[in-house]
């Protein structure tokens, strides 16, 4: 029989449960039997199969057939060491891949959600993964369906199933058996699946199927997608081919340049292959994995998770960030700070009336601590209360005068009523709405001076509420408690504010130095959104408040007019925000967007950035999202994107790098035949280069800090190009100034009848590493940003620079390279005219000082 059709008592007992759910012991046994509730992504490969896999790769195949190559020709040094460097390549090739796949699985680890279950008859919030069939589960609006469930009870529940079926109409789901055959999944409305989305109610229900077994685990057996690429990588890419067409063919007219000297055609044609191997950037899409992925990774740690590995680069072009106010903005946490108190006639001599209210017309609790617990604004007038009393004082209020009736609060009254025993008198205490208090009270004057009062405190954005009573002989029947709240006394009243956060007006400020403009978007009044905007300087004189219901009454055109005018939403609906971010967008905008709410998931997806909630967030927002703040914070907004900026910087510096030395060896090895001058590198040269050059120093690049004036720079176009601003001239001119200092070192030492082509050697390698320290930033010396501020750079060049040294010193060697010891003045020649590299590409950081003056 389906489940669908089936009995909840005969369910429970083939899975051997019930309404206390199961218990932990048995949902450990059951977690070995039907393994974790989870999809099964497709199999990873092994990490030989994904060293193998390096040798496929195109600069790899070309460097084996110089390997052949060598062979033919009778150099068996040259084939071995070329294959030495092969099993280098794919080493380094291996550890970048593995590193940024191991990245991303511990970032995946972090996205993992929790379900709410009940074992042992108590309530536990576990991982989803951690379900079981047979667990009773509880589901609200908002939650992923965490399994295929049975449901038990129903309240109100819809679930969108639009994942599963396409249907786009969230659908009402019931807990009754259906009798009917053969029901599509669809049609199964007592049935919740794994992956919808519980868009309104609440339910409990039974989990039957887990992982793979669900009707969802059935389609992902069917289709396994790739990781998608991101826009970054994809631009590399396309840059890489076109890169590779472009040094295939200098490479070839290097060949033909070769032959028609009357070189020898293999060792012409072995450097021309060595000389492609060198030029193409093959690492860089790694390297930008990498590098995204240890900035995601430094995200986590300051409580922002990447749920999308582009958004990482990403941030740094956000223009706009249209965040809520409630948690994020503020603490969350209402607090009095106005009070207004009638100290005179008091009912008590030891209590002010006031003091009554505050104590006795709530539902707050204290703990086994002592620590008050209950419902955020009473609990924001108990702690004001506890500022005058003390704990042992104010728990002699409930005991002095008991509770013996309550009028709950309702909307429409706008206010709630306790009655206390007083003696042999009965208390009447009123708690609510200034406007509704100041309607019942006895003295009118009075009730006028609070209806004024008041507004004057709603003005600064204070949530006013007043307090009233009487005392009265006897209770009279319940039937007429109603009419107590009436020719009431008044007692006084307290203005509440949720707070700003403390370090929220620094990162507006921030926020507005790097050209974005911050919006505060909310579902709160007018005058305590705009007062709060004020406070944190999000409003200045000349922006607009825009309320809902104004903004409903805008025609589109008359919207986009008014947009980059506004700077608070107020009394907006979720639905609105969607419509802000696509007019904010129409008008050029990157924008960032935050969110919490089922209905925030369009706004979320909308967004360039969609941001949700870590702490309040529902799990459709984070789904929906590209980064989740698992502290709820705006600063923590303003701390991702300067972590974007920087991240896309250290992207540009080891691309600027790489892609200067690549040329310095194309201009050098190019130039040489067209000067006369002899082939100025063995192919073995050009190959150490490439690999002890590129793989170290670029890596540690990505780590640099970030400049200090990232968050003085307006926001970083989307479309921008990585070669904007200077870089592609910097790739050009630096590279021709690096092969014309390493021709240079040639001609003077051929004339010399120094070692000139260990030289050459030499400075084309200690170039690249003064260049290495001297991009690490584009606009600070590199001894004001301090030698030791990136210590893995520091320790990379210097082993690379040590290594050069074993090369040209260690007799072994000397053998294996082709080289010779140099003596001081040689040595010193060399080290000095790397140096004018290091000193020239500092100066350019002079000239753009003095071009932007």
């Amino acid at each position: 029989m389906p489940f669908y059709q089936d009995s909840i008592s005969s369910l429970f007992q083939q899975f051997d449960s019930g309404i206390p759910g199961i218990s932990n012991s048995e949902a450990e046994k059951r977690i070995r039997e039907f393994g974790p509730n989870a999809l099964q992504e497709k199999k990873k490969k092994p990490a030989w199969i994904l060293f193998l896999a390096q040798f496929k790769d195109f600069m790899i195949l070309i460097l084996a057939a110089a390997a052949i190559i060598s062979g033919i020709v009778g150099d068996l040094t040259d084939t071995l060491i070329i294959l030495v460097i092969i099993v280098l390549n794919a080493v380094l090739g291996f550890v970048q891949e593995y590193r940024a796949e191991k990245a991303m699985e511990s970032l995946k680890k972090l996205t993992e959600t929790h379900t709410k279950v009940i074992r042992d008859g108590q309530t536990l919030t576990v991982q989803s993964k951690a379900l079981v069939p047979g667990d009773v589960v509880l589901l609200e609006a908002g939650n992923m369906v965490p399994a295929d469930i049975r449901l038990i009870d129903t309240f109100s529940l819809k679930i969108d199933e639009s994942s599963l079926t396409g249907e786009s109409v969230p659908v009402d789901k019931i807990s009754e058996p259906i009798l009917k055959e053969n029901l599509s999944p669809g049609d199964q409305l007592n049935m919740a699946f794994k992956g919808t989305l519980v868009t309104n109610g609440r339910a409990t229900g039974l989990v039957l199927a887990t992982g793979m077994k669900t009707e969802i685990g059935k389609i992902a057996n069917l289709l396994q997608e790739a990781t998608p690429v991101t826009p970054l990588q994809q631009r590399m890419q396309r840059f890489g081919k076109v890169i590779s067409y472009l040094v295939l063919g200098i490479c070839g007219l290097l060949f033909l340049a070769g032959l028609a000297r009357g070189e020898d055609i293999f060792q012409v044609l072995l450097l021309s292959v060595s000389l492609a191997v060198a030029a193409i950037p093959e690492a860089l899409p790694a390297l930008i994995t990498i590098a995204l992925s240890l900035g995601a990774g430094r995200l986590a740690k300051k409580k922002a998770l990447i749920r999308k590995l582009p958004a990482v680069e990403s941030l740094g072009s956000v223009t706009y960030i249209c965040t809520d106010k409630t948690g994020t903005l503020t603490q969350n946490k209402m607090t009095v700070v106005s009070l207004d108190s009638d100290f005179l006639n008091s009912f008590s001599s030891e209590f002010s009336n006031l003091q009554l209210g505050l104590g006795l017309c709530h539902d707050v609790h204290l703990d086994k601590k002592g620590k008050p617990e209950g419902e955020a604004t009473e609990l924001a007038l108990v702690e004001r209360l506890l500022k005058e009393l003390s704990v042992e004082k104010y728990s002699q209020l409930a005991k002095k005068f008991p509770r013996i009736g309550e009028i709950p609060f309702d909307s429409t009254r706008k206010r709630m009523s306790t009655l206390h025993q007083f003696g042999d008198q009965v208390l009447v205490l009123c708690k609510g709405a200034s406007e509704s208090i100041s309607g019942i009270l006895k003295v009118k004057t009075i009730a006028e001076e609070v209806s004024l009062s008041s507004e004057k405190w709603g003005e600064k954005g204070e949530r006013v509420l007043a307090f009233a009573g009487k005392l009265i002989p006897k209770l009279p029947a319940e039937s007429e408690w109603a009419s107590l709240e009436a020719e009431l006394e008044y007692f006084g009243k307290v203005g509440m504010i949720d707070p700003p956060r403390e370090t929220v007006k620094t990162s507006i400020q921030e926020c507005k130095t790097a050209g974005i403009k911050p919006v505060m978007i909310t579902g709160d009044h007018h005058a305590t959104a705009k007062a709060i905007a004020e406070e944190v300087g999000i409003w200045k004189p000349g922006d607009l408040v825009l309320t809902g219901a104004e903004l409903a009454d805008l025609n589109d055109e008359d919207f986009a007019k008014q947009v980059e005018k506004v700077s608070v939403y107020a009394r907006v609906a979720p639905d609105q925000k969607l419509r802000i971010v696509q007019t904010l967008q129409l008008k050029g905008h990157y924008v960032a967007m935050t969110g919490d709410g089922v209905n925030d998931a369009p706004s979320l997806k909308a967004a360039n950035i969609g941001v949700a909630m870590g702490i309040a967030g529902t799990d459709v927002s984070k789904e929906a999202a590209h980064l989740i703040l698992l502290d709820d914070n705006f600063s923590t907004i303003v701390r991702a994107v300067k972590e974007g900026r920087r991240i896309f910087d250290n992207i540009r510096k080891f691309i600027k790098y790489i892609m200067t030395c690549n040329g310095a060896e194309i201009w050098t090895i190019g130039l040489a035949p067209f000067l006369g001058f002899p082939n100025p590198l063995l192919p073995i040269h050009i190959l150490w280069i490439n690999l002890v050059t590129d793989g170290l120093p670029a890596l540690a690049l990505a780590g640099e800090r970030p400049e200090k004036d990232l968050m003085d720079r307006p926001p970083r176009p989307p479309k921008q190009s990585l070669f904007a601003e200077g870089v592609g001239y910097h790739i050009i001119w630096v590279g021709m100034l690096m092969a014309g200092v390493t021709l240079f070192t040639q001609y003077w030492a051929i004339r010399q009848g120094w070692h000139w082509q260990t030289m050459v050697f030499s400075v084309l390698a200690f170039s690249q590493l003064g260049h290495v320290m001297a991009v690490r930033s584009d606009r600070t010396f590199l001894f004001r940003q301090g030698l030791l501020s990136n210590k893995p750079l520091l320790i990379s060049v210097g082993l690379t620079m040590l290594l050069q040294l074993g090369v040209i010193y260690l007799p072994m060697f000397n053998n294996i390279f082709k080289t010779q010891p140099l003596d001081l003045m040689e040595l010193l020649f060399c080290i000095g005219m790397a140096l004018i590299v290091f000193h020239a590409v500092e100066m350019e950081k002079l000239v753009r000082r003095i071009i932007k003056k």
